[in-house]
């Protein structure tokens, strides 16, 4: 009693004695009933929330609004799913080069066609010389 005081004990004694009383949770039952609260999502709509976002060009946070979802959990989800949604990371990489590697024949054809369409398009000299006798 020494500890808690006259009135301290009478609280104590009170929330004892009437169990309607709402007593402030233990950190314990507080981190169970967070989770308890928290919303589970199928693995389905994870992925097609995220594929949704990649595919869009809005920010993530609006997608996360219109979903009713956070948009940490968004991210999270991004992290998690990214290479399941879009497959083939590697693949794009391997297209990318190639098409650069095709881009670049494609510059050099055009090139070699300007310098031949300069060619043939300047008058030779014997056809401006027959032109002035």
């Amino acid at each position: 009693m020494d500890t808690l005081g006259a009135a301290g004990y009478k609280k104590a004694r009170h929330a004892y004695d009437n169990p309607e009383t709402v007593l402030p949770p233990t950190p314990a039952a507080a981190a169970s009933a967070a989770r308890a609260s928290q919303k589970r999502y199928a693995d389905a709509f994870k992925r097609q929330a995220v594929e949704h976002w990649l595919r869009s060009d809005r920010p993530g946070t609006q997608i996360a609004r219109e979903l009713g979802v956070s948009y940490p959990s968004l991210k999270e989800w991004k992290r998690r799913y990214h290479g399941e949604v879009l497959p083939g990371g590697a693949d794009l990489a391997a297209e990318n080069r190639a098409l650069k590697a095709e881009l670049l024949r494609v510059r050099q054809q055009r090139d070699i066609l300007k310098k031949t369409l300069g060619i043939l398009s300047e008058p030779s000299p014997s056809a401006t010389s027959a032109s002035k006798a």
